[in-house]
């Protein structure tokens, strides 16, 4: 029996025992230094004596990040299970003879000209541009992307009220057949519920509304185009006037309906509540650990 017990190894003897390590652990998770809102591995090498690369192969070992911050929001709709079972419900399976749109507006749009020529890039050298800028003007988009087809129908607003809102509901009802049926996926924007709103819906009862849960705007795919126009087209573009602007947004979104593409949405509404079950479950865990 004796034979199977493990000889001495070669190599340095070990300096670190268990209870250093997880007197580290301990405090990279219950306390903050003095000086900064978190620990960085120079920071806790200083404060342990342990060498820096020490402190990275215990991170690194447990998986801790203190450099690393993520944001989160839970949507506190008393409705949010039914919601998004109706929402992803006409995502996946949408019904016969409809349209279903995705609705919203991105307002206050900037119109920002930089105080210096954009640098273009060079080889080896990034495009630059100047931090400080020059603001003429803010313009509100308004659109309706066709879940099925990817297809968007857009316009631009001086201002984003519910006449506005209510002219772009035109706008649509004037670009579809009158015989099909139109479910419409927007978020609870005071706009979208004006008496003037709800009673020019009330008089077409092919039209259907599906608000969004509050604090979701995730499950509108319509804010996934928006981000992609302002990846590409507004994030780096140059505007002189609030009229350049608008133009650059109508082409943004003509040259998209050339070749339209539907997101493709893949979890059903059981794998995005029972991903929210377990995220609200951790962070229980999380908070009675601390208390």
């Amino acid at each position: 029996m004796e034979g199977l017990l493990d000889e001495a190894r070669p190599g340095r003897p070990r300096t670190i025992d268990d209870d250093q390590v997880a007197a580290v652990i301990e405090r990279t998770l219950r306390s903050t230094p003095s000086d900064a809102t978190h620990w960085s591995i120079r920071s806790m090498a200083g404060a342990t004596g342990f060498s820096h690369t020490t402190i990275r192969r215990i991170w690194t070992a447990f998986g801790l990040q203190p450099h690393r911050s993520e944001t989160f929001k839970l949507s506190s709709d008393p409705l949010f299970v039914d919601k998004v079972r109706d929402i992803v419900g006409l995502y996946l399976s949408p019904p016969n003879r409809a349209l279903v749109l995705s609705v919203d507006e991105k307002s206050q749009i900037q119109a920002l000209d930089r105080e210096q020529p954009v640098l273009p890039m060079m080889p080896g050298i990034p495009e630059r541009r100047t931090h400080s800028y020059v603001r003429h003007g803010t313009t509100s988009l308004f659109a309706a992307l066709d879940v099925a087809s990817g297809f968007v129908i857009g316009k631009c607003y001086k201002r984003h009220r519910a006449t506005e809102f209510l002219d772009f509901l035109r706008q649509v009802d004037a670009s579809i057949p009158p015989d099909l049926d139109v479910h419409i996926v927007m978020d609870n924007y005071a706009t979208h519920k004006t008496a003037l709103v709800r009673s020019w819906l009330a008089r077409r009862p092919h039209y259907h509304v599906h608000f969004t849960p509050t604090s979701a705007s995730w499950i509108n795919q319509v804010e996934r185009w928006f981000a992609e126009l302002t990846r590409k087209q507004l994030r780096r573009g140059v505007h002189t006037s609030t009229s350049q602007l608008e133009a650059d947004i109508r082409s943004f979104i003509e040259r998209h309906n050339e070749n339209p593409k539907p997101y493709s949405w893949v979890k059903s509404a059981d794998d995005i509540l029972s991903s929210v079950k377990r995220f609200c479950q951790k962070a229980e865990q999380t908070l009675c650990s601390e208390f």
